[in-house]
């Protein structure tokens, strides 16, 4: 069955400004023209648009996934797979959080009593696989399994307070790194100030500290794109913040 550019975007719930620009950029090509100069599309561009739809879900962006489906070889089939299982993992997150919204439910209204390590289990929960998913095979491969699983055992047994601790230092780094960045000087007072605090706030999943291991973390920020865009509010950040660590550690 052929389609036009009207009747294929009712069809998959999106515009047709969505689908004109998924042609301009070649992600997604009409089958032909017809003689009015209508884009019409075939079987296997519906099949291409899904594909594509199932990444966006996913969060991938279409730089990414104009990669990805444009590579020599490229298997739809595995691609599904691949999609079923990340949609697996994202129903397990999403059953955890109403497992914990009704556990919530039902300690509110006097049913049932609940720990304060419940309270925040599935919102942790959710924060190591997002991790996982994102930095685990370089962080595995740089640390080591046991050395990742026992941070994350110590992150998933945290108190209330120990939990609302963690989140509080995560912030703090960020908004004194931006500070101390001003001053052009990474072994300026607030410049160490952000390293202790990135140092308290690693400690409190980490099994145990080290200037060494802390000093190649700080690189591997560097090194790995999706590290340096979490740190790289304005352009040089990470490395001020390598080069802050580096001389907190004296490495």
């Amino acid at each position: 069955m052929e389609y036009t550019v009207q009747k294929l975007a009712k069809l998959a719930g999106v515009s047709t400004r969505t689908l004109r620009y998924y042609d301009e950029i070649d992600i997604l090509k009409p089958a032909r023209m017809n003689s009015s100069g209508y884009r019409i599309y075939g079987q296997t561009e519906v099949d291409r648009l899904q594909q594509i739809l199932f990444y966006r879900e996913l969060g991938v962006s279409l730089e990414n996934i104009k990669m990805i489906m444009n590579t020599p070889g490229f298997d739809s089939t595995k691609a599904l797979k691949d999609h079923r299982e990340k949609l697996l993992e994202k129903r397990k997150q999403l059953d955890l959080l109403i497992e914990n919204v009704n556990k919530t439910i039902s300690y509110k209204e006097g049913r049932r009593k609940m720990t304060d390590q419940e309270k925040f289990e599935g919102f942790k929960k959710k924060m190591i696989e997002e991790n996982e998913e994102k930095y685990g095979d370089e962080i595995r491969k740089k640390y080591g399994n046991e050395t990742i699983d026992q941070s994350n055992a110590k992150f998933m047994n945290m108190t209330q307070d120990q939990y609302e601790r963690f989140t509080k230092l995560e912030k703090q780094v960020i908004e004194t790194l931006v500070e101390a960045f001003a001053t052009g000087d990474p072994s300026s007072e607030l410049a160490q100030k952000t390293a202790d605090l990135h140092k308290q706030w690693l400690t409190l999943t980490w099994k145990e500290y080290s200037k060494e291991a802390h000093a190649g973390l700080a690189q591997m920020y560097v090194d790995d794109e999706r590290f340096k865009s979490y740190y790289e509010k304005q352009p040089g950040m990470t490395e001020f913040l390598r080069d802050a660590i580096c001389i907190y550690t004296k490495k």
